[in-house]
């Protein structure tokens, strides 16, 4: 599974009446693909996967297969309270073609570093895609631990780790550790050209569907040793990044999707919408 480069957690466009708009969702994927991203990350927190019945999970990651399968990397989000439900949100996955899943910890449960291994293990176990974690504990309420890492890293199943914890010392220990066949990716939309200084070859953060292009290209000039040219991208996008991690993140996603160029709709509930004012005021950081 090829993972270097960018790949998009993908927003869910919904239509005026909140439901799943795949008009819209197979337009994104293209222009996704057109612009150089490695992979789509289908059902992750930037995708409102939480609101999802399970009859429009499988109609989210169905028409994201049926558009980009075989031109780019996929990765299906499997996250749930329950390590049973992960699994079969596996074995969906695999039946519609993906390439590979994301699992966090289970959230709201706060299980010790045991449990999280026995977690992961137990997913691992009972799939053949590769697995990559996903350490976001602002989400999920626990952090996955430099040795439960190191540990979980030796199964042939686990393939990596999204690093979303915003602690770039944890990070830059696991990069620093060279697991073998092990990639720690840049989860933080305003760290990736420190993660890729160190050696880092993944970026999976919210504002590549903002940004694509910019975020295809800074990839590309860290691997030519760019350094400046990466500074300078990054800096461009900086405004907006910052004001996504400032609030209301998944409304800005979506409000600046492409540049603010494609209509992907609003949020769903519990999200609230962004008032005219605020994402007037956020667009005019994407110029």
């Amino acid at each position: 599974m090829n993972i270097h480069g960018v790949l998009v957690p993908i927003v869910t466009p919904f239509d005026a009446n909140g439901d799943i708009d795949t008009q819209t969702l197979t337009e994104l994927v293209n222009v996704f693909i057109q612009k150089g991203v490695t992979g789509i990350v289908a059902c992750g927190t930037t995708g409102e996967y939480y609101t999802f019945s399970p009859e429009e999970r499988e109609l989210v990651l169905s028409t994201i297969a049926d558009t980009a399968k075989g031109k780019v990397t996929l990765i299906a989000g499997i996250n749930s309270l329950s390590t049973n439900h992960s699994i079969e949100l596996a074995h969906q996955a695999k039946a519609l073609g993906y390439d590979g899943l994301m699992l966090s910890a289970n959230p709201y449960s706060l299980p010790n570093q045991e449990g999280i291994i026995a977690h992961f293990e137990k997913v691992a176990n009972a799939t053949d895609l590769p697995i990559v974690m996903y350490n976001f504990p602002a989400r999920v309420g626990v952090s996955i631990e430099f040795e439960t890492v190191a540990h979980l890293a030796k199964h042939p199943n686990i393939a990596g780790i999204k690093e979303s914890s915003g602690d770039f010392s944890h990070a830059l220990r696991l990069l620093q550790a060279n697991f073998d066949n092990f990639e720690v990716v840049c989860g933080c939309d305003d760290q990736p050209v420190d993660f890729f200084f160190w050696g880092a070859k993944s970026w999976i953060a919210g504002a590549a569907n903002v940004f694509p292009s910019e975020q295809v290209a800074l990839f590309k000039a860290t691997q030519q040793s760019d350094w400046d040219g990466a500074k300078e991208l990054m800096s461009g996008m900086y405004p907006a990044i910052h004001s996504m991690e400032s609030g209301n993140y998944n409304q800005k996603a979506k409000a600046g999707c492409i540049n603010g160029t494609i209509d992907v709709g609003s949020v769903r509930i519990p999200l609230t919408p962004m008032s005219d004012e605020d994402t007037k005021s956020f667009l005019t950081l994407l110029s």
